[in-house]
């Protein structure tokens, strides 16, 4: 059986198909798409009252949280630097919740680009809230870099070799989270992507593979995903030994 994996979801006050221009969440094809083609079954999680985030995970798999606007400052106890931009408070509220309720109950977790932010910043790391250089000159487009993997890691497993990855961010993490290593770097030392150390499958990247064709990121949430769901209750997750970041 494919595992289902849930992916949170923007939410706008205006959105336009066909004749109708109304509030919608709404989330990029390349997420469930990226889903589909690793082998796992799509969902879409609009913002809900954060206090149901841990019976909507416990229906789950796995769990993406999508990429999106900046997480407001005051959640990791900074002032807005006036390049930040305004805050989704219903996002950061409810994609919190649901970080915090899959890692308490062991549910794979795939945090992209916002998402690793948030992440971070459920762990009680800090943001840096403005950085030159990994977005495309042109607003609206993805640019490309390289990003060199942590040998040893999650992720240096799934993907050993340095990679060009589409990016489009301003900001990144800078002080890591509790229980937080990096597992991939930026040329500039820009930190690109972050995981646990325990035995439970959490991964964050600061690039948007659903924007690319790499699937491996994908496919290694959805292999944790799938052996979650084994019969016997075994998870078949295999605990990474503690590295230094």
């Amino acid at each position: 059986m494919k595992p289902l994996i849930g992916v949170s979801t923007y939410l706008e006050t205006s959105a336009k198909w066909g004749v109708w221009d109304l509030p919608a969440a709404l989330l990029p094809t390349g997420y469930p798409r990226l889903v589909q083609r690793a082998g796992g079954l799509a969902v879409m999680l609009p913002p809900d009252e954060p206090a149901t985030a841990a019976s909507v995970v416990t229906r789950l798999d796995g769990l993406v949280i999508a990429g999106g606007p900046d997480v407001e400052p005051v959640r990791y106890g900074a002032e807005p630097d006036p390049r930040t931009g305004p805050p989704a408070r219903e996002r950061d509220d409810w994609e919190l919740a649901l970080i915090e309720a899959a890692l308490a109950s062991g549910t794979p977790l795939l945090a992209i680009c916002r998402g690793m932010q948030l992440l971070n910043v459920a762990l009680g790391g800090t943001l840096i809230q403005h950085l030159e250089g990994h977005t495309a000159a042109t607003v609206g487009v993805f640019g490309e870099h390289p990003v060199k993997p942590v040998p040893g890691t999650r992720y240096g497993t799934a993907v050993p070799e340095e990679s060009a990855v589409p990016s489009s961010h301003h900001q990144a993490v800078d002080r890591l989270g509790k229980g937080l290593i990096v597992s991939a770097y930026a040329g500039d030392g820009t930190v690109e992507a972050v995981e646990l150390t325990d035995e439970r499958w959490v991964l964050g990247v600061q690039w948007h593979p659903e924007m690319g064709e790499d699937v491996r990121v994908m496919t290694a949430l959805v292999t944790a995903a799938t052996r979650e769901t084994l019969p016997g209750g075994s998870s078949g997750l295999s605990a990474c030994p503690s590295r230094s970041g």
